[in-house]
């Protein structure tokens, strides 16, 4: 795609570049937005996009733009810039660093599982991580208080130290591979309960819904309750793969004794490294079961968002207005 960009071409940009009402059209952005390359771009590099990314949506097209990077130029702003507030996120709080930094706190975790004091440090990590990437990709363009993040911080972490600790005490005297999923139980209880949490204004006040044109109507608790679990949903399936195959993996390895007897310093690293590979598939095929840009029907939301939308022209069955849920 070497042409040149020309107003006549309208491509839109506040799209992605695939079809977003297919699982293969949502997984084909996420794989371009969770690009762990993306953080190892420089500040010129991504206030170079979002320049670019600005005057093109004002109609004023950069000389010499071609299509294709239009395109890439939209991918990296996207990769660094949130989609409501427009602010360049924190490096380890952006979806491209989902990989380097889960992988290597998942498989300290799954490594480190045994003693009392490696539970709470590498779960105290993680939920610092997991607090972290749940401020930055909120949904919405209001601020978290800081109390509501102090909250959410502390019920995360307790929660998955109490299941963590709890689950370690229940399996002693079960076979040994039952030990190694307690981090993935530890993981899914804490992220029922740090998301709800960090985003429990959202579900006090709302987040934005918009029109099929993209004009905001207000702000709907009712989508809020609907964005939240599946975030919820995806951020659990996102652990499954690399918090199920290793330990399967590992106690196989562990059982035959060879390769761990001669090299126990490799533990750690085989661990990382397993995590890894299944986090490059699995955080953008997650990211991608529900659409970013979801919808509810106009009738589903609270009375004075329906008679705004009606007022915009909505009211037939089958209208639907769109909310970012957040990832």
């Amino acid at each position: 795609m070497s042409e040149l960009v020309t107003a006549a071409d309208g491509i839109d940009i506040s799209r992605p570049r695939w079809d977003q009402d297919t699982f293969s059209g949502r997984a084909r952005h996420f794989f371009v937005v969770t690009n762990p390359l993306n953080l190892l771009k420089s500040s010129q590099q991504l206030d170079h996009a979002r320049d670019v990314i600005s005057k093109y949506k004002k109609g004023d097209i950069v000389s010499g733009l071609t299509k294709g990077e239009l395109w890439r130029q939209k991918y990296i702003y996207d990769s660094a810039f949130h989609p409501d507030t427009g602010e360049k996120m924190t490096l380890i709080g952006r979806m491209s660093a989902q990989v380097p930094m889960n992988m290597t706190i998942t498989g300290c975790m799954m490594t480190f599982y045994k003693t009392t004091p490696a539970v709470i440090f590498w779960q105290w990590i993680n939920q610092s991580f997991n607090a972290i990437v749940n401020y930055t990709n909120r949904s919405g363009d209001q601020p978290i208080p800081v109390n509501q993040l102090g909250i959410s911080y502390v019920c995360a972490t307790g929660g998955a130290l109490v299941t963590a600790l709890g689950l370690n005490a229940t399996v002693k005297n079960l076979p040994p591979l039952f030990g190694r999923f307690v981090p993935f139980a530890a993981v899914a209880a804490a992220n029922c309960i740090n998301i709800p949490m960090m985003r429990r204004r959202e579900l006090n006040e709302g987040i934005p819904v918009f029109t099929p044109e993209g004009e905001r109507l207000g702000d709907s608790v009712v989508a809020a309750k609907r964005a939240i679990p599946m975030v919820v949903f995806s951020r659990i399936a996102m652990c499954i793969p690399g918090m199920s195959l290793p330990p399967l993996l590992m106690d196989r390895l562990e059982r035959r004794g060879t390769l761990l007897r001669r090299f126990p310093w490799a533990n750690a690293p085989i661990q990382v490294t397993l995590c890894g590979l299944c986090l490059l598939f699995a955080t953008p095929l997650c990211c991608a079961i529900f659409p970013q840009q979801s919808s509810i029907p106009f009738d589903s939301l609270e009375p004075h968002l329906q008679r705004a939308a009606a007022s915009k022209g909505l009211g037939s069955a089958g209208d639907r207005v769109s909310f970012n849920k957040g990832l």
